[in-house]
């Protein structure tokens, strides 16, 4: 497949705040390697789409703050290819004002956009389904997004229903749904017709920015003819811009939208329990990242920076973090309150 025209655009602004004290303000998630594979979240990133993409055609849009972090995991790609986001403003602001950046390099460019902390080991299975994604980009002018087969009732994911009549590998998406309660994720599971939302998004950059003009005029309206060189310009029209995602100010509203069911092994890693699920269990179902002695100690994970020696003793479904600055011991069934309590400990 020719893919002069095809870019990646890796996104790496987030903070990553449910996996604290791990991840934080100044080094989160996307620079870690949560699974003992010598690599950073990001780099995986950038190597699966350097396969079959050159790395000059790979750019990567992140927060200011973590221009050079990006710079010392990925030094084979040109500086001119990091953008530094003078602001958090959600997925569809940094899309639309990277895409700005990608028209004056290719205004024939279609975009993989993928988010840089997630975790997919079947690389070639990844490929096939954004080369299928790329092609029904092209023919149809269409917007399209990668689905994964859901095999439990997560409601931890968001849900894409499409229509289950058509034939065409690429299937016409009916909704979307945002992490659904358990009920409604269980008869998803049961109409067979929903995959998990992966927020890996393909289509031609001309359509990407007519959509946004289209639905989103408030992104565009500020952002379209700002001095892309000038760091003062986009950074007053950014802050202008509304805190939106992506799939609320375009996805859901355009009519040309198709997802493609896919397989590969996928992860968000969003949260503890994302990493232990991948980690390698023992005999009583614990997980570690180095040596831990587990005694009468079912079902916990245990991640340690330092090279510790920790010992758990009696305790069941325990997550125990541990960093030089801060540890964290919660039950496995209260990670999603990681994030209130790193902004409470903001707030202090």
């Amino acid at each position: 497949m020719d893919n002069s025209h095809t870019y990646a655009l890796i996104m790496a602004g987030g903070i990553g705040s449910r996996f604290w004290p791990y991840s934080t303000a100044e080094n989160p998630k996307q620079f870690h390697d949560f699974l003992g594979t010598g690599k950073s979240l990001l780099r995986h990133t950038f190597d699966r789409l350097n396969r079959f993409i050159p790395a000059e055609q790979i750019l990567v849009v992140t927060n200011k703050m973590y221009v050079d972090q990006v710079k010392e995991h990925l030094p084979s790609i040109p500086s001119r290819n990091i953008i530094g986001e003078p602001d958090r403003r959600n997925t569809a602001p940094c899309i639309y004002l990277s895409s700005l950046i990608v028209n004056e390099l290719d205004s024939e460019a279609q975009v993989i956009v993928a988010p840089a902390d997630h975790l997919i080991l079947d690389e070639k299975g990844f490929q096939n389904s954004v080369e299928i994604a790329l092609h029904r980009a092209k023919s149809d002018q269409a917007l399209v997004t990668l689905g994964i087969e859901p095999n439990r009732p997560d409601t931890g994911y968001g849900y894409i229903q499409y229509d289950k009549s058509s034939e065409i590998e690429s299937k016409p998406v009916i909704s979307f749904t945002e992490k659904p309660d358990r009920v409604k994720a269980e008869s998803f599971l049961e109409a067979g017709n929903y995959l998990w939302n992966s927020g890996i998004f393909i289509w031609n950059n001309q359509d990407l920015l007519s959509g946004i003009e289209k639905h989103a005029g408030e992104i565009s309206s500020v952002l379209e003819g700002v001095d892309l060189n000038s760091e003062s310009a986009v950074a007053k029209a950014y802050a202008a811009c509304p805190n939106i995602s992506i799939d609320y100010a375009l996805m859901e509203k355009s009519e040309r939208v198709f997802v493609v069911p896919s397989e590969f092994s996928w992860s968000d890693l969003g949260t503890w329990g994302s990493v232990y699920e991948k980690l390698e269990k023992d005999e009583h179902a614990n997980a570690s990242s180095s040596e831990v002695l587990f005694q009468n100690t079912r079902g916990s994970l245990v991640v340690d920076s330092e090279g510790k020696q920790i010992v758990l003793e009696s305790v069941e479904d325990l997550i125990l973090i541990n960093t030089p600055k801060a540890i964290l011991v919660c039950h496995r069934d209260a990670e999603q309150n990681i994030k209130q309590i790193v902004a409470r400990l903001s707030a202090d």
